[in-house]
């Protein structure tokens, strides 16, 4: 290989070149320094499905379904650790390695097409984001609005009326071209030290407002806590217990993502290429390296876990006993009542104003951070979809950089679009979260594939962690089956 080569080599991400390598770190506290990856997906996984779709579960179902939550967390990630030992191992991205999966095929493997179609109907999560951030910062800066609003009726009437009756309209495409300008000025390690602060910041504001509950007529009694162990799936709540099963925790987008992380992190560069021989030094670095990946993974699952709970832990004490669920125009205003209201009536009733401002903080940091992971995420994977099946090919780091480029200023506009277009939030959301547990049981079963097919024994899991592998899997498919069951049947019978 040339000295050119070589350069290329060394710059770009995706390659494995030999002079990469470096040992895994010996010591807890060094690994925890290289974890990364995780919290990045813990920055998506914190999000609108948490935020809207598990806080509106909590409003509907109770505290009943705490049980569903905490299993939709911890199953997958077992999953997503497979993932991520394979991307390290064979050093492929996930949609190469499902490229190989045995099948139909028109360019790429039948399950790179499937994820393309989920990867567009879950544009409708995105589209829900951004009109929720809108309606956050109205709420937080309503003079602005109105001025704007103003200044467009000024030029043309009828703009003016449009937006009076609109005004997250303006805030949402305030917010996409942030998010735009952000994600097209810096790589991945701007992503992760921004979705770190983010995840913090949001996942302690979350747990002090549970924990304020407490003092308040909204109290979290032992009795709820029992009856959230019940392991009863409501009638009334299965179709958005089927989307929260897809949206919290692990979701289908973020376990095809992860891989791609952990390839940017350089967890598989600094294992350097797969070795047959009988030589230590590769399983010595692959095996210390999966041992990071998995510190990673199982970091961020108590991270997203104990956000997660606590969204759905206010929904089931605050909004259920009062009949409400965010929804529409009206979501983040009802969302607002969650962290609100409960104050009244205590001391700390004379911080109302200041806890509004952190909720709108709060709900914003949720959902613009989740649009810019997601976005990020969905702009690597199309590039190499459309690498894989020769649509648009983008060899070398330069090109696949300007192609990514593309997509994270094309998706969020789309997204928008979707959002001026529907202006139902909970329903963008629910339609996503429906198709990616419809793909949840398809990735876990081609994950499983990969590892009967392409286990090298050296490296491979132990027989404890196959175990769970195996019933992540037979568990994501019971579940996903039985509410496609159901949604037909309330199909038909509707």
């Amino acid at each position: 290989m040339s000295d050119e080569a070589n350069q290329r080599d060394a710059r770009d991400l995706y390659s494995t070149p030999v002079d990469a390598v470096e040992d895994p770190p010996r010591t807890l506290v060094r690994a925890l320094g290289k974890i990364g990856p995780g919290l990045i997906l813990a920055a998506a996984i914190v999000g609108t499905g948490e935020l809207i779709n598990t806080t509106s579960l909590g409003a509907q179902a109770g505290f009943t379904l705490v049980w569903l939550i905490l299993l939709s967390c911890v199953v997958k990630v077992f999953v997503q650790v497979e993932l991520g030992r394979y991307a390290i191992v064979h050093g492929k991205t996930t949609l190469a390695a499902f490229d190989s999966l045995p099948g139909p095929r028109l360019g790429a493997s039948w399950i790179c097409w499937l994820w393309l179609i989920m990867m567009l109907v879950t544009q409708a999560q995105i589209a829900a984001m951004e009109g929720a951030v809108g309606q956050a910062a109205h709420m937080a800066f309503p003079a602005a609005s109105h001025a704007v609003a103003d200044a467009a009726g000024a030029i043309v009437p009828a703009w003016g009326e449009f937006l009076h009756d609109r005004e997250e309209h303006i805030w949402a495409a305030v917010t996409t071209a942030a998010a735009i300008l952000l994600l097209l000025s810096g790589g991945y390690r701007r992503l992760e030290r921004i979705t770190t602060i983010l995840v913090a910041t949001v996942t302690l504001f979350t747990v002090v407002s549970v924990v304020i509950l407490q003092w308040t007529e909204f109290r979290i009694t032992l009795p709820d806590v029992r009856q959230g162990f019940t392991f009863a799936l409501p009638a009334a709540a299965v179709g958005l217990a089927f989307s929260a099963f897809g949206i919290t925790g692990v979701g289908a987008s973020e376990l095809v993502a992860y891989p791609y992380w952990c390839i940017e992190k350089g967890y598989a560069r600094f294992t350097g290429p797969r070795s047959a021989s009988a030589d230590g030094g590769w399983v010595g670095r692959a095996r210390g390296w999966i041992r990071v990946m998995q510190l990673d993974a199982w970091v961020s699952m108590v991270v997203f876990t104990v956000a997660t709970v606590a969204f759905y832990l206010l929904g089931a004490a605050v909004l259920h006993p009062q009949g409400l669920d965010p929804k529409g125009a009206e979501m983040i205003p009802t969302l607002s009542r969650m962290y609100l209201q409960p104050l009244e009536g205590t001391p700390l009733v004379s911080y109302r104003n200041l806890i509004r401002v952190g909720f709108l903080l709060g709900a914003w940091a949720v959902l613009f951070k989740t649009l810019y992971v997601a976005t990020a995420a969905n702009s690597r994977l199309t590039v190499d979809f459309l690498n894989l099946t020769g649509i648009w090919r983008s060899e070398g780091e330069a090109a696949r950089e300007r192609a990514v480029r593309f997509f994270c200023a094309l998706y969020p506009l789309l997204a928008l679009g979707l959002y001026y277009a529907f202006r139902e939030p909970q329903g963008l959301i629910k339609a996503g979260g429906i198709a990616q547990a419809v793909m949840l049981p398809l990735i876990a079963g081609a994950t499983i594939f990969l590892r009967l097919r392409d286990n090298d024994p050296r490296v491979g899991p132990s027989k404890l962690s196959d175990l769970f592998t195996w019933l992540a899997f037979l568990g994501i498919t019971a579940v996903a089956s039985y509410s496609v069951i159901d949604l037909i049947r309330s199909f038909f019978a509707g």
